[in-house]
């Protein structure tokens, strides 16, 4: 078992941050056939916000340092992203509150929770075409990997590969949710932009957790 500092867990943030710059575009584009074409825009905008706000996180707990990113990132991000990714991260940070370190256990509780402050407020379910399609195939490879009993890096590789795998999962489905869902069967054949970043955050934390822990 490593331990996911509170230091770690900024530097997923920072590094999140740059990750969803660089890719801003990409997303957008993705988002331009059944979207927006504002998610890669609205998600970098949103994490340069919560850039600004980092440096007075630096002396708080994990739980603080999450629940306020997410509500920059309710308040600034536009669409139902801000509410998804912002409930995302208030729900994950109310599940490991007063930690100045996550455990195996903790980073499970993490992802559980937010997990289920989208599906809550999104009502979404896998298969729909959503962020859900990649987080939770991700929280169940986690799950699974602790289970068998796999460190703490190769268990977020494994949850990494199920994110992969969800994303590429949503191109031949039909959306359900959101915005894409008006556009019926001309949905299909398309990436949803939402499980991408999504598993452009999942993918950061492992890259991230990798190199230092």
């Amino acid at each position: 078992m490593k331990r996911i500092t509170k230091d770690d867990i900024l530097m997923w943030l920072k590094a999140t941050a740059k990750v969803l710059m660089e890719n801003k575009n990409y997303l957008t584009d993705l988002d331009s056939p059944i979207g927006d074409a504002d998610h890669g825009i609205n998600m970098d905008r949103g994490f340069k916000k919560v850039m600004s706000i980092l440096p007075s996180l630096d002396d708080k707990d994990i739980s603080t340092i999450l629940k306020t990113t997410g509500m920059s990132l309710v308040n600034t991000v536009g669409g139902a992203s801000g509410p998804l990714y912002g409930t995302f991260f208030i729900e994950a940070g109310k599940a490991v509150v007063e930690k100045i370190y996550l455990s195996d256990d903790d980073l499970v509780s993490f992802i559980d929770c937010g997990l289920k402050g989208i599906l809550n407020i999104g009502k979404a379910r896998v298969g729909d075409k959503t962020m859900v399609d990649v987080i939770a195939p991700a929280l169940e490879a986690l799950k699974q990997a602790f289970a068998n009993g796999k460190d703490t890096i190769e268990a977020l590789h494994l949850m990494v590969d199920a994110a992969h795998k969800g994303m590429k999962d949503t191109i031949p489905m039909l959306a359900k949710r959101g915005r894409a869902s008006y556009l019926g069967e001309r949905s299909v054949g398309h990436q949803d932009p939402g499980a991408t970043s999504s598993y452009l955050i999942l993918r950061t934390a492992y890259e991230t957790w990798d190199k230092k822990i």
